[in-house]
């Protein structure tokens, strides 16, 4: 398998040369978990991957509660189908939990104010209030516990949501609102915790594999030994090869091979690069021809045929959408026309129309 397979079996997984799903919910569900903490770009990352999802179609399943957004791996924030959102935080909290205890002591957030703040957030909620977090301020406030800082009510909220205390609500406009889970999500299937790590390696090598336990447990946030576990449980439903001295599981599919070039706008965060520790594959391109790092890109990412090509950004102006482009090296007709087709799309997402402004061009080195 070359590194232009492995990316073709990615592109594949993740329905992002392939779109066949009709919803937003549909490609969390199969993801498992997508990272969302830049909100509107990763709304457009869902959408990618489905057959004409807008902008309104993703935040209508978000405000519905269909999708929940919250903090549940590593930690940041993520998407999750509202029907995995109890068992992925019982086996992902304890471990969030502890990434979050250390910098806890240093803000003076200990069992006992946590305790407290959760009564408090618990007795505000109750009865189907949905609050945003300024709301939740003062609810400290009210409780007699501190907010001042700059991360003191933010930690306490985090707490809230990996514990499966509260999760997102409805949006208020543009503002976040937070509800009680155990109001807001209908019962669910509850799976132990060897199942839950059976379920959620399945999902991740079946949608990023090819893919190392190295990268399954950067993604997952869990222990080496228990991304270990995950993967002997479903490594006889997987198929498995060993290059350059490692082992990679993937689903047994079709890699995507591109008869014309094949362009992607993807978000920053997005999981087809996000969701992996060695990024290797989708920078050969790039690697091969002398660049060294990606910083010249910004946060968006285009790719051509899986590999990452350059950098994108959406600006807009009066009620159009421009997407400037920073690109190493140079592209060809046929390339122009690909990423022409992937800006209407982004234009569809959006509503709006949707053209393309500057490009920059940078050489590639000489090698």
């Amino acid at each position: 398998m070359a590194r232009f397979d492995i990316c073709g079996q990615r592109l594949a997984n993740q329905h992002l040369s392939r779109e066949t799903l009709d919803t937003p919910s549909d490609i969390v569900r199969l993801l498992g978990a997508v990272q969302a903490q830049d909100y509107p770009f990763a709304k457009w990352g869902l959408a990618q991957r489905t057959l004409n999802a807008t902008d309104a179609t993703v935040e209508k399943e978000l405000d519905e509660g269909v999708i929940l957004r919250t903090h549940v791996l590593r930690p940041t924030w993520h998407f999750v189908a509202a029907e995995d959102i109890r068992w992925m935080l019982a086996l992902t909290g304890p471990r969030v939990r502890a990434v979050l205890a250390s910098y806890d002591r240093t803000i003076g957030l200990d069992e006992a104010v946590l305790r407290r703040s959760r009564a408090a957030i618990t007795k505000a909620l109750q009865g189907g209030k949905q609050l945003t977090r300024a709301e939740l301020s003062h609810v400290m406030q009210r409780a007699r516990i501190s907010t001042e800082g700059p991360f003191r009510l933010a930690r306490i909220v985090m707490h809230a949501e990996a514990d499966g205390l509260i999760c997102s609500g409805r949006r208020r406009g543009t503002q976040f609102t937070y509800a009680l889970l155990e109001e807001r999500v209908p019962p669910a299937r509850v799976l132990d915790r060897d199942e839950a790590l059976s379920e959620l390696a399945k999902r991740y090598f079946n949608t990023r594999g090819p893919a190392t336990v190295d990268d399954f447990t950067w993604w997952s946030g869990l222990t080496k030994s228990d991304a270990r576990r995950g993967v002997q449980a479903v490594e006889s439903e997987l198929e498995h090869v060993v290059i350059d001295a490692r082992g990679y599981w993937y689903p047994t599919s079709a890699p995507f091979k591109a008869r014309t070039p094949f362009a992607r706008l993807l978000p920053n965060y997005d999981e087809y690069f996000i969701g992996l520790k060695d990024r290797s594959a989708m920078m050969s391109t790039l690697t091969s021809a002398g660049v060294k790092g990606v910083t010249f890109l910004g946060g968006h990412i285009l790719t051509i045929n899986g590999q990452i090509r350059g950098g994108w950004r959406r600006v807009l102006k009066g009620q159009t959408a421009v997407i400037e482009l920073k690109v190493h090296g140079t592209l060809t007709e046929a390339e122009h026309r690909a990423i022409a087709k992937e800006i209407r799309r982004l234009g569809a997402f959006l509503g709006l129309p949707t053209k393309l402004g500057s490009t920059v061009y940078r050489a590639l080195p000489r090698t």
